[in-house]
């Protein structure tokens, strides 16, 4: 039996106001809202209206702020012809990836023209403008979620801004597809890495980006991870899904799942431990890119990435 001990304390300041206490087996796993499995629609972005399109799950997150997952907070930005849209973020990392249209975007670190089919990067900055000289739609994902949560500021930034140009990034695919056996990989897939972080493989510190490939009237076999999967539908038959669930059978198939089809432009939300496969039932085709917050994942060695 544990004995009384008396402590005294003299402090006149009521330090202790906010103080909670918990029993070990009541706390030790709290049950945090669930990341639901959502899309955003391309039509979002197809309004003929330039603005900024939050993809905000914090009311179901029960977040502090606008946010996708617990680390990321995305967007469509959606651009008119001759218009210009400035965007700001307290994010350490971001991420464009031109949907559509043709522009350029100016920061403190320079000008940058870009096109159909490009990505790029940008770390920490006081803010950027990007102006369309066509219909521009921009995938802009960044850590404003996990900044906001920690409650810091920036003071250096972690990478330099870095253009991937669409056709470098699906000719290097291309190439991965063309190897011997890449058919039977569990994913045909180019990750987009950065000098800078070259000990996680990834896009930035926080941030990761693969660009999938799903030949015409093929599957890929489900896997897993602790991160949570932003996936971008570049190009895919509305025949196409992403299945969803929580277990996998003695044959390694996932049970029961959630069928999430897929509409080119468009964006879904896999939660975090779920299994996952994607399946082109059609005769075209299929481009996805998943961002996740892996790099970070990776780096605190939670990542658990699993295969079927």
């Amino acid at each position: 039996m544990i004995q009384n001990i008396n402590f005294q304390s003299n402090s006149p300041i009521q330090w202790d106001v906010d103080s909670l206490y918990y029993e070990f087996s009541a706390a030790v796993a709290p049950k945090l809202p669930a990341i639901p499995c959502t899309t955003f629609d391309a039509e979002l972005h197809q309004q003929g209206v330039t603005k900024i399109i939050p993809l905000d799950l914090s009311p179901q997150m029960q977040s502090i702020a606008p946010a996708t997952s617990p680390v990321i907070s995305a967007y469509f930005l959606s651009i008119c012809p001759q218009n210009s849209l400035k965007t700001s973020s307290p994010a350490t990392a971001q991420l464009f990836y031109v949907i559509k249209g043709r522009g350029k975007t100016e920061s403190e670190y320079g000008t940058m023209e870009w096109s159909k089919g490009d990505l790029f990067t940008l770390p920490s900055c006081a803010g950027a403008i990007h102006a369309a000289s066509e219909d521009t739609a921009i995938y802009w994902v960044t850590d404003e979620a996990l900044v906001n949560y920690l409650g810091v500021t920036a003071t250096k930034p972690r990478f330099q801004p870095c253009l991937y140009q669409g056709d470098r990034i699906f000719a290097e695919l291309k190439q991965i597809a063309q190897e011997p056996g890449a058919r039977k990989r569990n994913r045909i897939g180019v990750i987009l890495g950065n000098n800078a972080t070259q000990l996680t493989r990834s896009l930035t510190h926080t941030l990761w980006a693969l660009m999938v490939y799903l030949p015409g009237g093929s599957e890929q076999k489900p896997h897993r991870h602790n991160s949570v999967a932003l996936d971008l539908v570049i190009v895919g038959s509305e025949s196409g899904y992403t299945l969803v669930g929580k277990s996998l059978d003695e044959d390694g198939n996932i049970i029961n799942g959630e069928r999430v089809y897929w509409k080119s432009g468009s964006v879904f939300v896999t939660p975090p431990g779920l299994w996952h496969s994607h399946h082109n039932d059609s005769d075209l085709d299929a481009f996805i890119l998943p961002i996740q917050d892996a790099a970070f994942q990776s780096y605190m060695r939670t990542l658990d990435q699993r295969w079927s």
